[in-house]
């Protein structure tokens, strides 16, 4: 599972061109990885305000992503309620 997370970031930071800051979940669905990861959009003074966002990218049993998309964008000092 690590070699997939570390795949993961190195490929979404090339497709969006932005930071990958870090790998928030993973889960296998038959064939392929769904793995959803932060990214650093555009960078702030404070840092909390720094712009981020998650995205969910797909990964086949090669390794090769099949797909991404972004779910969320938020401010980074921004705490969900749930």
């Amino acid at each position: 599972m690590k070699k997939i997370g570390q795949l993961v970031l190195d490929t979404l930071e090339e497709l969006v061109g932005c930071p990958a800051e870090g790998i928030t979940g993973m889960a296998k669905d038959g064939d392929h990885w769904t793995v959803t990861a932060e990214v650093l959009e555009l960078g702030r003074i404070p840092e909390t305000t720094d712009v981020m966002a998650s995205y969910e990218v797909t990964v086949d049993t090669h390794g090769e992503v099949v797909g991404y998309r972004r779910t969320r964008r938020y401010l980074r000092a921004h705490v969900e309620d749930r």
